[in-house]
């Protein structure tokens, strides 16, 4: 039987919408996956990583982060 190969989600992160230094997203990230740069909004660090359990997308209280690709685990 093969295996499945895992399909990394695409982060979409709307930076129009995003409050500076905000830092919730990359907070409730369990991997890691997000981080703030240097000009206070978050980034996709790691794509590879993300495990696509939503908290980003769900804790963002802009609704500033949206996950495309894969349903939620």
């Amino acid at each position: 039987m093969a295996q499945k190969k895992k399909q990394t989600p695409k982060i979409n992160i709307n930076k129009k919408w995003c409050k500076q230094n905000c830092g919730i997203c990359s907070g409730f990230c369990p991997k890691n996956v997000l981080e703030i740069g240097e000009d206070g909004k978050p980034y996709v660090k790691d794509p590879e990583a993300c495990s696509n359990c939503g908290l980003c997308e769900l804790r963002c209280p802009e609704f500033a982060i949206a996950l495309e690709g894969a349903e939620h685990d």
